[in-house]
C-alpha cells in the first residue's frame, strides 16, 4: 500500500484493519488482501563511498526519500581487531601456523571495508523493498579512467596495468571538488578546469595538476602557481586519490547484480537534473534516477549508521587477563525506549546497567531501568526522528521489526 494521511492510519488502527510493522519510519500493513490497488513504483539509487542517495516515485509523487551516511570506521576497526588477534595469537605460539590461511585469494573477493559499503547498499534496498512494493530499481554507476588521468597520453598496450577504458575528467574533479570553487568557495556557477602550475610554465595535464575554479578566480591567477596565489592547500587537496572512483570502479557491477537491479550513468542523471534545474544533492540525483520529473516532493529522511555491538574484548578490572562481555546490558546507546508515555533515545547506562541515561529533545534525565520499556533496538540503518501518529487506548504496537 502506498503512504497515507496519518488520521487514515489511526482509523485503520483503531478499526484494527493494520498493524504497525515498524516505528522509525512509522509503517503499517493492512490486513486485508490489496494486491489490486499497488501502484507502480520505480525506486532510484544514487550510489556512493561516503553517502548513498535514495528516492521511491510514482507517477504522481515522491513516497520516500533521504540520504544514508556510510561509516568509515571499517579500516580502524579492523586495525584494532587484528591488534587483539596477534597479542592473543603471540601466547599460544605452539599451535600450527595459520597465517596462510586468508580468503583475500578467492575469486571475488573485497576488501572488509569495500564489502561493507556494498552490503550497506543491498541492505538499505532490502530495507526499502519491505516498507514499499517497489516494482523497478534503477542505480546510478560511474566510471573512471584513472590511468589516463594520471597520463594522458597511455595506449594500447599500457593499459594492461590499468582498469578500466574511457574516462571524463572534467566529471571527475567536479566530484572531488564537490562542485565548489577551490578558491573562493562559490557554488552554483560556471566552473572552469585549472591547471595549479600553468601550462606556461611547464606544468603537466596530469589529474594531481588539476583543480575547478570559477572564471573570476581563473582569470584573476594567471600565470601564479597555487602556492603564489595564497591557496598552498589546494595543492595537498589536489593530490588526495578519490576513493569514490575507486569503490564505484570495484563494486558497481556487483552491486547491480546483487540488486537486480537496471543501471544508469552519472552524466544522464547531471543532464536530467540541470534540465529539471535542481540543485545537486545525492536526494535529487536519486529522484532523477528513479525517473523524477515534475511529482510532488517529500521531506528526505536522513539515515545513519550504527555499530550493532554484538562481542567486543575487554580486559577485566584487574588487567591480569583478556576476557570477553559474554552479558550485555539490557539498553545500548542509540536504542529507543518508552518512559512516561513519551519517547526517548537511549544515551549510555552505568551502575552494572541498573540506570539508563535518556533525552528527547531537551529533556535529559537518569533514572531505573525498570521505568523505561523499549521500543526499538539502535541497530543498522537508523531513520532521523520523525513525528509519530499518537495511537488510541488499546491500540498494540505489535512486533517491531
Amino acid at each position: 500500500m502506498i503512504p497515507c494521511k496519518p488520521a487514515k492510519a489511526r482509523h485503520l488502527l483503531s478499526d484494527r484493519k493494520a498493524r504497525v510493522i515498524s516505528s522509525n519510519p512509522f509503517t503499517i500493513q493492512l490486513l486485508w488482501h490489496c494486491e489490486e490497488n499497488v501502484e507502480t513504483i520505480t525506486l532510484g539509487i544514487d550510489s556512493g563511498y561516503k553517502h548513498i542517495g535514495f528516492s521511491a516515485v510514482t507517477d504522481n509523487k515522491e513516497l520516500i526519500s533521504g540520504e544514508v551516511v556510510i561509516r568509515t570506521d571499517i579500516p580502524k576497526l579492523n586495525e584494532e581487531k587484528a591488534m587483539y588477534r596477534r597479542k592473543k595469537r603471540n601466547k599460544l605460539w605452539y599451535r600450527k601456523p595459520r597465517f596462510m590461511n586468508r580468503g583475500n585469494n578467492k575469486e571475488g573477493w573485497f576488501a572488509p571495508s569495500i564489502e561493507h559499503k556494498l552490503e550497506t547498499h543491498i541492505r538499505l534496498i532490502e530495507k526499502l523493498k519491505r516498507i514499499l512494493p517497489v516494482s523497478n530499481t534503477v542505480i546510478e554507476v560511474a566510471s573512471f579512467d584513472t590511468q589516463k588521468m594520471k597520463n594522458p597520453e597511455i595506449s594500447g598496450i599500457e593499459y594492461q596495468q590499468g582498469e578500466l577504458q574511457g574516462y571524463e575528467i572534467r566529471e571527475y574533479l567536479l566530484e572531488k571538488f564537490h562542485h565548489i570553487c577551490v578558491y573562493c568557495s562559490k557554488t552554483g556557477v560556471p566552473l572552469e578546469i585549472e591547471h595549479l602550475t600553468p601550462r606556461s610554465r611547464d606544468g603537466p595535464d596530469t589529474v594531481n595538476n588539476l583543480a575547478i575554479s570559477c572564471h573570476e578566480c581563473n582569470q584573476k591567477k594567471n600565470n601564479l602557481t597555487a602556492e603564489e596565489f595564497g591557496y598552498p592547500e589546494v595543492r595537498k587537496r589536489a593530490l588526495i586519490t578519490m576513493r569514490d572512483a575507486a569503490f564505484m570502479n570495484t563494486v558497481r557491477w556487483k552491486l547491480t547484480q546483487l540488486a537486480g537491479s537496471e543501471h544508469t550513468l552519472g552524466f544522464i542523471t547531471k543532464k536530467n537534473r540541470i534540465s529539471l534545474s535542481l540543485d545537486k544533492t545525492h536526494v535529487n540525483d536519486a529522484f532523477v534516477i528513479a525517473g523524477g520529473t515534475v511529482q510532488i516532493r517529500t521531506s528526505p529522511f536522513t539515515i545513519t549508521q550504527r555499530r550493532r555491538n554484538n562481542r567486543s574484548i575487554q580486559t577485566n578490572r584487574k588487567g591480569f587477563r583478556p576476557s570477553i562481555i559474554r552479558k550485555r546490558y539490557a539498553f545500548q546507546p542509540g536504542d529507543m525506549v518508552l518512559h512516561d508515555h513519551e519517547r526517548f533515545s537511549v544515551v549510555g547506562m552505568h551502575n552494572y546497567g541498573k540506570s539508563i541515561v535518556i533525552k528527547g529533545g531537551e529533556k535529559k534525565m537518569d533514572i531505573n531501568t525498570k521505568k523505561v520499556k523499549l521500543v526499538k533496538y539502535g541497530k543498522g540503518l537508523q531513520f532521523a526522528p520523525q513525528f509519530l501518529p499518537t495511537l488510541s487506548d488499546g491500540v498494540s504496537l505489535g512486533e517491531v521489526r
